[in-house]
């Protein structure tokens, strides 16, 4: 039996051959084994790397779960941390002045 390497998306190791992609029975993600693609990079909305660290600015009005207030566009939050595994898509956690502890998403963002 060939080694096939293990889904770069969820670590499957029931990985198969189809044509020249390798499929993931489980969670149903195709990648082409020759190309490599650091899929672990988050980007902000204009496709500008993020790193832990930096500061970003909201761009558009985010309604907020369980308040009655909003986070304003225009908002700059300071010193992100980075969660390229996030299942829900939330990529981002911070804190917010006025908020707290939040997570956001990195399409909702840009680097300032």
């Amino acid at each position: 039996m060939e080694n096939l390497p293990n889904c770069p998306k969820c670590n499957s190791e029931y990985t198969y051959e189809d044509g020249s992609l390798l499929v993931c029975p489980e969670c149903g993600y195709e990648w082409n084994p020759e190309t490599t693609v650091d899929e672990s990079v988050i980007k902000d909305v204009n496709g500008n790397v993020l790193n832990d660290g930096d500061a970003v600015t909201v761009v558009k009005d985010l309604k907020v779960k369980g308040s009655s207030s909003s986070i304003k566009i225009g908002t700059k939050v300071k010193n992100i941390r980075l969660v390229p595994d996030a299942a829900d898509g939330h990529d981002i956690e911070c804190k917010i002045d006025g908020f707290g502890a939040m997570k956001l998403k990195s399409s909702v963002v840009k680097k300032a």
